[in-house]
């Protein structure tokens, strides 16, 4: 006779359709959210050819400082409206590699107290419905819990699909009945067979069972390859240089994909979790789609962690806007570094 699971049960938390008509995204917010899937839509599908960037904290622990921050970008995406898109970074969940340590808003709202995911689900939805009512931002998050997409279907822009979670059929399945851009990471140990794959199999329609339904989808045809390095011996190795970005294109092309399209990961092993080289890793790329054309037409943008005050602090810190996780390039460098795209790079 099997064992019964070994847990213990403490609540049970609100769903999707609670939380949603708690905090509902207004008739006067819909078109802002339909206008910039739209967008999005039209980049990943080659209609517009602005540079996309999915920029912010490496984790949205602290509410006031995002906003702070996502204001601030607002008004630099005026700035550069001609040639860039901006989707800012705001996630709530954190893969930890052995499991421990902060994983993010969802599971603790207070950074320095208990986890508690049901003040966690209200905490990242209040948050995502502030940035868009108050700088009429959509965002990204990661689609760490393929369940926990249902709280937040009709805010988000964009969602990635983590190093760790490429190869997990729920996270294909999930992603294949999305209705937005899903960036899909390289794995850890830099294997694109399986990124592609991943690709394929969110581009392709599935039957399965999602959150105690049956459900079938239809395909996402904007699934995408995100480039993030990989890890070797316990070293970061990068792979956003031109020989892996042809290398890449070269197999991604040949695979058939619908709108084939490459972001990169400026953070992680390619920058070796050094916020500064992250300027680096996108003035080598720049540099190589200047001198391929094709290479020019397949990388849409960049993935970068940026936040107000350079760097990292552990959990409980008290300097205010910066990560309590992975270290990220402060506002200053931030808005020079975005400048210096919108200069330098050539979408159109």
């Amino acid at each position: 006779m099997g064992h019964a699971m070994d847990l213990e049960f403490e609540r049970k938390l609100t769903i999707p359709m609670e939380t949603k008509q708690l905090f509902p995204v207004t008739e006067e917010l819909e078109p802002i959210v339909e206008e910039r899937a739209e967008t999005l839509r039209a980049i990943f599908e080659g209609r517009d050819e602005r540079c996309l960037l999915i920029i912010g904290p490496c984790s949205a622990d602290n509410a006031e400082s995002v906003i702070d921050y996502l204001s601030r970008l607002r008004k630099l995406q005026e700035s550069v409206k001609d040639k860039i898109f901006i989707v800012p970074r705001v996630f709530s969940n954190k893969p930890r590699t052995n499991g421990e340590g902060y994983m993010g808003l969802v599971h603790q709202p207070d950074a320095a107290g208990r986890p508690d995911p049901f003040k966690g689900i209200i905490a990242v939805r209040s948050l995502h419905l502030r940035a868009l009512r108050e700088t009429g931002f959509t965002c990204a998050d990661e689609l760490l819990y393929p369940e926990n997409h249902r709280y937040l279907d009709d805010l988000l822009a964009y969602v990635t699909v983590g190093a760790r979670s490429v190869e997990d059929q729920q996270h294909r399945l999930t992603a294949s009945g999305l209705g937005i851009p899903v960036g899909m990471k390289n794995p850890t140990h830099g294997d694109l067979n399986v990124m592609l794959n991943a690709i394929h199999a969110a581009q392709t329609g599935h039957s399965f069972i999602y959150r105690g339904w049956a459900v079938h989808s239809k395909g996402n045809p904007l699934a995408h390859a995100v480039l993030r390095g990989r890890t070797e011996a316990g070293k970061s190795v990068p792979n956003y240089k031109y020989d892996d970005l042809r290398m890449l294109a070269d197999r991604y092309l040949a695979s058939g994909a619908q709108n084939p399209a490459i972001l990169i990961d400026t953070s992680h092993a390619n920058s070796g979790k050094d916020p500064f080289r992250q300027i680096e890793v996108i003035r080598d790329v720049i540099r190589s789609r200047r001198k391929d054309a094709e290479l020019s037409d397949l990388v849409k943008g960049f993935l970068i962690e940026s936040y107000l005050v350079d760097g990292c602090q552990a959990p409980g810190g008290v300097v205010y806007g910066q990560s309590i996780t992975d270290p990220c390039l402060g506002w200053e460098k931030t808005e020079r570094l975005v400048y210096e795209i919108a200069e330098n790079v050539v979408f159109a």
